[in-house]
């Protein structure tokens, strides 16, 4: 693969633009009257996640593109947006995006009608008209903003460096180039100072397109958001609205939408499943993607067909299979097949209501051998309602061991680390709401019988007495806790950070909103978006 002399500037430069992140502060919803004034925390620097990239070259180069390798993401408190702001980019990783500059440009320069279309003109020489113009307009998408005069200047002047005579050879040097850059690899969000509020700053238009258009579309914003922000829209309220509505109206807001509900519920775990085959005969290579695309169809149902009460993610009777999961859930779908899902109503009196029954969640939080309330529980409070569940200490040994008891469950073997004080404290808080999923094996298959004896799925959510997931799901349903953990959630991963203390009056105003809305997540969306905190950041020193 080729490489450009300005690989080793720009190789150092991405090296040194690392994110900040700000520890995490409790936030306290308890006494509103008593809430401080809302202020704005110091703005991150979140690297572009590899959905992203891919997304924002498909977006301003089309398809098809060559597949190019980049740094995985990581997903610290869930997220890749975070992870993306507070991960170092390895040295390796500044590589890769050298390769996938070179590999992209060259695709597309290779197809000499693409590469036409590209650009709009053919040039006649080295850094002419031609050129010039069509590097200033690539590079405004690429960078979500107009480039400066010098910005301008230079990358004209890189493809006059680097053409050896050939003008479409320079100018593709300095694409690949452009692909390198912190400008396009970070998203820069700084804002600018507001005279009635010292020390704060608020996002510019062409920041607010960028921010507005990764929330919504997971990519770069198009034409019409960069020119509302040239004139002036995204600098109020009403013109903030009249574009969120639009790109959510778009197909692309699906999926970012999906995007966000996959990390939030960790649908990712899916793709590494496994089961013991003796234990599991049943399990198939095709019944994870199934699993995963039954809670894809909850998510779009509720999200964009019905755009109805999201609490019901947790509640619902109401669900899709196909004929792999209608087998495993005991359901009639006579019209499913291996590929096709259709709706069906789970009975009223089953044990299923709920993303938490469905096969994906029972399966990614249990054993290739035998479930785990403990996992499935701590899913619960972490993911659900937003609690903080404390790791094992260090010299604590967390397995279980099988049949140390004749004919004990998995219940009497829990309570080994009930006895243990290292480990009370926190099975206590976990396992009873995880117990509640006893009747569901590994596989997320009803069951009445465990090994040892009757599956016994009695359990309890912060004292209050259940009887098994329905029971949860019920409790679920009304418990204010949901949707503000989902208000919490979704702002974390639109901002790629914790939320901080300072913020608790702008996390009472969404959450009020989105009761007001009647929880529809479209419209939490839509006031996350122009909200003070989306908009403003605080200060900081260059």
């Amino acid at each position: 693969m080729n490489r450009s002399p300005l690989t080793g500037c720009l190789l150092a430069t991405l090296l040194a633009c690392n994110g900040v992140i700000d520890e995490p502060a409790p936030t306290s919803r308890e006494n509103p009257v008593d809430l401080p004034d809302y202020a704005p925390v110091a703005p991150v620097l979140p690297r572009l996640t590899q959905a992203q990239y891919r997304n924002a070259v498909g977006e301003v180069f089309g398809q098809p593109l060559p597949g190019v390798e980049l740094e995985a993401d990581t997903n610290p408190y869930l997220f890749t947006n975070i992870g993306g702001a507070t991960t170092t980019l390895s040295e390796r990783g500044a590589a890769l995006y050298d390769e996938a500059g070179h590999t992209i440009t060259t695709a597309v320069f290779a197809d000499p009608a693409r590469r036409d279309a590209l650009f709009g003109c053919t040039p006649t020489a080295p850094g002419d008209e031609c050129v010039a113009g069509a590097l200033t307009h690539i590079g405004r998408r690429l960078f979500r903003r107009p480039l400066t005069t010098e910005e301008q200047e230079r990358w004209t002047g890189i493809s006059v460096a680097l053409a050896d005579g050939d003008a479409w050879r320079g100018a593709r040097h300095a694409l690949a180039g452009m692909l390198q850059s912190p400008h396009f690899l970070y998203r820069v969000e700084i804002g600018e100072p507001m005279v009635d509020q010292p020390g704060w700053r608020r996002l510019d238009g062409y920041e607010m397109a960028s921010r507005l258009s990764f929330l919504f579309w997971n990519s770069i914003p198009d034409e019409a958001l960069l020119e509302a922000a040239e004139r002036g829209d995204l600098d109020t309220e009403d013109g903030i609205l009249m574009e969120a509505w639009r790109l959510l109206e778009d197909e692309r807001a699906e999926d970012a939408v999906q995007r966000f509900f996959a990390e939030y519920l960790d649908l990712g775990r899916l793709d590494g499943l496994d089961r013991d085959p003796e234990t599991y005969p049943t399990f198939t290579p095709t019944v994870a993607a199934s699993m995963r695309s039954e809670v894809e169809l909850l998510v779009h149902d509720l999200v964009f067909r019905q755009d109805a009460d999201v609490r019901r993610l947790f509640s619902t009777r109401e669900t899709f299979v196909n004929a792999e999961l209608a087998a495993l859930y005991g359901v009639d779908a006579p019209d499913a097949d291996a590929i096709t899902f259709v709706p069906v109503t789970l009975p009223e009196d089953g044990p299923r209501a709920g993303v938490l029954t469905t096969a994906a969640f029972l399966s990614m939080n249990a054993h290739p051998t035998e479930t785990s309330p403990t996992l499935r529980g701590k899913y619960v409070r972490e993911r659900v309602l937003c609690q903080t569940v404390q790791p094992p200490p260090d010299d604590v040994i967390t397995d279980l061991e099988m049949g140390s008891t004749e004919g004990a469950t998995l219940r009497d073997r829990l309570e080994q680390h009930r006895d243990d004080p290292a480990c009370a404290s926190c099975h206590a808080f976990i396992d009873p709401p995880g117990m509640l999923f006893e009747h569901f094996d590994s596989m997320g298959a009803y069951r009445t019988e465990e090994p040892g004896g009757p599956v016994d799925s009695t359990g309890d959510l912060d004292g209050v007495p259940l009887e098994g997931a329905r029971d949860l799901a019920a409790l679920l349903r009304d418990d204010p806790r949901v949707p503000s953990c989902m208000v919490q959630q979704l702002y974390r991963h639109a901002t790629g950070r914790l939320e901080q203390t300072s913020e608790t009056a702008a996390f009472v105003a969404l959450e009020e909103r989105f009761a007001e809305s009647g929880y529809r997540f479209k419209d939490l969306m839509i006031a996350l978006a122009t909200s003070d905190a989306f908009r403003t950041v605080r200060e900081v020193s260059p």
